[in-house]
């Protein structure tokens, strides 16, 4: 296919009566358009940039270039002021649309929301986004209002304690930093970082335009073809994989921090080491690391039963897995008076099952427990883009998920739970009670 040609597929499922549009458009922009009878239209530009992308280099140049810890996120906040003075929110809001952004480890998201004609605020979406104006001014007025932002974070114990519990797996990968960055690393940030930054990464081949709603594909590419450049730049640009230098172990296994908190919380990170290089591999690990979860994890299982029966643990426990190309990781998080001896159960529990063996029967019940989440998720546009989103950014396919859960047997989560749960691949993050109080 040239460069300058658009082109056009309608991608479903027969497993879930689901479908959608994707044109591959000269500019470089993949375009999703998901119609969906819901009252409410979802839009979203998104980029494979995030807080994990802060070295690189630039077309044309060996040169590895290091950029300030929050970048990403500071770019995603000065990207709203326009040239003329004026401020996206203020003309989102003209058009009835509710808009945000968000900034992860590996993307960044802008959006809106709205309920009538979604026409003036898409076209808003694609030209703000795409047309960035820095000044030294703006850039050193920002660094004060993202100071108090990563301040807030900084208070929370919730925060803290997962990022104690990341900065223990990690000593080298950028995962272990904060999104936001630090309040001396912004104040590194000017308007030459950020231009650099945005043209590494903001290139129309990296991102992705995405519309969920009572929407039509044909309105939808008209629409971006009146805002979008007929053909697409050259684009390369190399980010390091700094997952390279670490450690099969984790870093420091245990991290204890004081704040205010009424009784301890934790979070217990399992390091996962093992990164399928294809997408669908990495698609197929995830699911089968999230039907493990449930398994050994939910409020239906054995272990979190008798923990809560014995107080062990308070009704506040989560767990996930986290999965992208360059770092995985598995975790628990809650509350407990001794979050040591909730580890200590922990890995009693899953001795346990090593030698006497996973449940089928649990295992069926993660599976119908997952499946079943999946597919209401296509009861809302909001899931529906940002899933469009997250999938866009590891290379694979959103309505392909169905099949892929549906492929997982009982053996490949047997064969994972070998492999998950090593003793020097865990760090316990605990943040305890201020002593003085």
């Amino acid at each position: 296919m040239s460069k300058n040609t658009l082109e056009r597929s309608v991608l479903k499922s027969s497993l879930l009566s689901e479908e959608y549009t994707l044109f591959s458009h000269p500019s470089g922009l993949k375009i999703y358009v998901f119609p969906k009878n819901l009252t409410t239209t979802y839009a979203i530009m998104g980029v494979r940039y995030g807080s994990l992308n802060n070295r690189f280099s630039l077309l044309g140049s060996d040169e590895m270039l290091t950029v300030p810890d929050g970048i990403a996120h500071f770019l995603e906040h000065k990207l709203f002021t326009n040239e003329d003075g004026s401020d996206s929110f203020e003309r989102f809001a003209q058009y009835g649309a509710d808009a945000n952004a968000y900034t992860s480890f590996n993307k960044t998201a802008y959006l809106f929301s709205c309920t009538d004609d979604c026409a003036d605020a898409l076209g808003e979406l694609i030209d703000f986004v795409t047309h960035p104006y820095f000044t030294d001014s703006s850039v050193a007025s920002e660094v004060g209002i993202i100071a108090e932002e990563i301040k807030m974070y900084d208070d929370s114990p919730s925060d803290r304690c997962f990022y104690g519990m990341l900065e223990g797996m990690y000593e080298h990968h950028s995962i272990r930093r904060n999104i936001c960055g630090s309040v001396d690393s912004i104040s590194q940030i000017t308007k030459e970082t950020l231009y650099d930054c945005y043209n590494a990464f903001y290139n129309l081949g990296n991102m992705a335009l995405i519309v969920c709603g009572d929407v039509d594909p044909d309105d939808i590419l008209a629409i971006a073809n009146a805002h979008l450049p007929k053909s697409a730049p050259e684009f390369t640009t190399l980010a390091d994989n700094e997952n390279k230098n670490e450690s099969d172990k984790v870093f420091i296994p245990y991290v204890e921090q004081e704040m205010q908190v009424a009784k301890p919380i934790f979070n217990i990170g399992f390091k996962d080491i093992s990164i399928p290089e294809d997408p669908t591999e990495r698609l197929k690990k995830d699911a089968a690391m999230a039907i493990l979860d449930e398994m050994i994890f939910s409020r239906a299982g054995k272990l979190y039963n008798d923990l809560f029966e014995r107080d062990v643990i308070s009704p506040h426990f989560s767990y996930g897995y986290s999965i992208n190309k360059s770092v995985a990781y598995n975790s628990v998080a809650g509350e407990a008076d001794d979050p040591r001896l909730v580890l200590e159960e922990i890995l009693h529990y899953i001795e346990r099952l090593s030698s006497e063996g996973l449940s089928e029967e649990d295992f069926l019940r993660g599976k119908r427990v997952m499946y079943s989440e999946f597919v209401k998720s296509f009861d809302s546009t909001d899931n529906i883009a940002n899933n469009l989103l997250a999938f866009f950014c590891e290379d694979g396919e959103l309505l392909s998920y169905a099949e892929i859960i549906e492929s997982v047997t009982f053996d490949d989560v047997r064969a994972l739970f070998k492999e998950s749960f090593s003793p020097d691949r865990i760090t316990l993050s605990v943040v305890k009670p201020l002593k003085n109080l």
